[in-house]
């Protein structure tokens, strides 16, 4: 299924790998050519770390007169990081959106908490007329071996919807080099979800990392609120978002996957 009404649960052995949360609104150019020190030092006490780094911009591609297409380069876009002490949290702002992303997700009460403050001092500080999009990101990593599932087929713990031809009878799950699968559907009047789910091997970037062999399961959610979201209800559309994943959530695991995590 793709939703289920099984009630939130939190789990021993979650399996959240990265949690983004992102607004974009309408360019700000002050944010792109002046530091954002005033931000800055509302968020300071959360988010000591800083750096700022220049983001390249794909190139503007146009029509001339029906001829050949004409390419602009475009100026580079701003990005100023800011940090946790711990380094477990990260702040973005550029001049079209501000984000905030962690690797060290406990639930989400504590997400909430994390982007209260930074997201009440960007809109006291540069006041955007409105949010173009909200959006929230999870990227789920199941590892069978962390799970004692050595021995399970994916079928046996994802929903049907997500694994296909894994499920039926004479299929060699070994002999699959890709078996993924990719929706993009409506959830609600004004809420949509972008998933990406299936088996594969996850690179470890860290500098003398040995690849990891062992075959996981991605299930990436991302879900977003377009439109013209007024400011004062970008709270209420995040709250709405992790309502949606929550029973997106729990309709692609199974009871057998869901033991296995450990419910608290």
């Amino acid at each position: 299924m793709l939703f289920s009404g099984h009630p939130r649960t939190l789990y021993r052995s979650a399996p959240t790998h990265e949690v983004i949360c992102q607004l974009r609104f309408p360019t700000i150019l002050s944010i792109n050519n002046t530091e954002p020190a005033d931000f800055q030092e509302a968020i300071r006490a959360e988010f000591p770390g800083y750096a700022r780094r220049q983001d390249v911009t794909p190139p503007k591609i146009t029509l001339v007169n029906g001829g050949a297409p004409k390419v602009e380069q475009q100026p580079p876009v701003t990005n100023y990081n800011f940090l946790s002490a711990d380094s477990q949290w990260k702040l973005n702002l550029t001049e079209n959106f501000i984000a905030l992303s962690t690797l060290h997700y406990t639930g989400w009460e504590e997400f909430a908490r994390h982007l209260d403050k930074p997201l009440a001092a960007f809109i006291k500080i540069y006041q955007p007329a409105l949010f173009q999009r909200v959006g929230l990101r999870y990227v789920n990593i199941f590892t069978r071996s962390k799970l004692g599932l050595q021995d399970a087929k994916w079928a046996e713990l994802i929903s049907p919807a997500y694994v296909g031809p894994l499920c039926e009878p004479d299929v060699i799950e070994a002999n699959f080099l890709n078996c993924a699968s990719d929706l993009l559907f409506q959830l609600d009047s004004s809420c949509r979800a972008k998933i990406h789910a299936g088996p594969g091997r996850v690179k470890n970037n860290a500098a003398g990392a040995a690849p990891d062999p062992e075959v996981k399961f991605i299930f990436d959610m991302d879900l977003s609120m377009n439109g013209n979201v007024p400011c004062t209800l970008s709270a209420a559309g995040l709250e709405t978002l992790h309502g949606h994943a929550t029973r997106i959530f729990e309709g692609a695991i199974t009871d057998k996957l869901r033991a296995a995590m450990g419910p608290i």
